[in-house]
């Protein structure tokens, strides 16, 4: 099918064409799926940078940051001055429907805002916590990860929602009262990790270097400050297409990746919205978490030195 229709306002194409290899859906399937989500999505992505990751058949995906210039003027955007690149990015803001069904009109499969709000002023709205199985473990390892992450949490009076990642593991939000500081939020959240470390170091591991994990459960912190995380609803390029789906404490144990794809979530939704129903309200930092977390070295800082330290302690062999 080459004939064109609109989808709310937005001239489509080529809908009934593969999403792509290994998909088993068509870009119909993500346009039906981005039209049903909509304000839900939109709710996580609003006043946020915003990138996507696109794909075709037969072609690797890939991550767009800076608008393309055919991107029509009613897309909202913001332009922020990028120091990995020393120049300016002109992200999209996912702040409307329309906006969504035009990007998936592009093909654009994920969505990964950026966790700071485009004001920055107010700082970090939510700590994240990323649980990331080993080689070998399943989707059952990363649910016990969180598990400790959740204790850590209760252990400060705090708690947070938590959603697949639409990959094998999992991701904690936890959401905080405005104004605290980027280095104090992403210090919290290493010292969180490593307080859930401590609870059982056999389960989880806060160590960023693969080969020190030791088939544990990575309990990542370094989701801070001016990352991205795949959005609560967005789907996955992945066999399948799975999708991000949040979910409740006390199912984490009992249902696995493959339950939430683009096929399966409409249905599973229905009219509700469990992302904002799970969210707890924004907390206040423990000072204690905060000074702890300020002895913990940043873990890619690090990772980086004692790679140094190991090449070197190789070639002296």
């Amino acid at each position: 099918m080459t004939s064109k229709e609109l989808r709310g306002g937005v001239e489509m194409s080529n809908l009934d064409q593969p999403l792509f290899d290994g998909a088993d859906a068509t870009k119909r399937d993500l346009v039906d799926y981005l039209e049903f989500v909509g304000e839900r999505l939109v709710a996580v992505l609003r006043g946020r940078a915003l990138s996507v990751v696109r794909v075709r058949p037969g072609q690797e995906p890939f991550m767009q940051k800076n608008l393309p210039k055919y991107t029509p003027e009613w897309v909202p955007r913001a332009t922020v001055w990028a120091e990995s690149s020393n120049r300016e990015v002109t992200y999209a803001l996912g702040d409307d429907v329309r906006t969504l069904l035009w990007f998936g009109n592009q093909r654009a499969v994920e969505y990964h805002p950026l966790l700071l709000p485009i004001d920055h002023s107010a700082g970090p709205t939510h700590l994240v916590l990323d649980l990331d199985p080993s080689p070998g473990q399943t989707f059952r390892d990363a649910a016990a990860g969180a598990h400790l992450i959740r204790a850590a949490l209760e252990a400060d009076g705090l708690a947070g929602a938590v959603k697949t990642s639409g990959a094998k593991g999992l991701h904690v939000f936890v959401p905080i009262e405005a104004g605290v500081a980027i280095e104090d939020a992403a210090a919290a959240t290493r010292a969180i990790a490593a307080r859930a470390e401590r609870i059982d170091p056999t389960v989880g591991t806060t160590a960023f270097i693969r080969e020190d994990r030791e088939g544990k459960v990575f309990l990542d912190s370094t989701r801070a400050g001016g990352a991205t995380v795949i959005a609560a609803y967005s789907p996955r390029i992945r066999p399948g297409v799975p999708v991000s789906f949040p979910l409740r404490w006390n199912d984490i144990d009992s249902v696995t990746p493959a339950d939430f794809t683009l096929r399966t979530a409409a249905d599973l939704l229905g009219d509700t919205d469990p992302w904002a129903t799970e969210m707890p309200e924004p907390q206040a930092l423990p000072a204690d978490l905060i000074a702890e977390g300020h002895t913990i070295p940043i873990a890619r800082v690090q990772a980086m030195h004692e790679g140094k330290r190991r090449a070197r302690a190789r070639r002296a062999e």
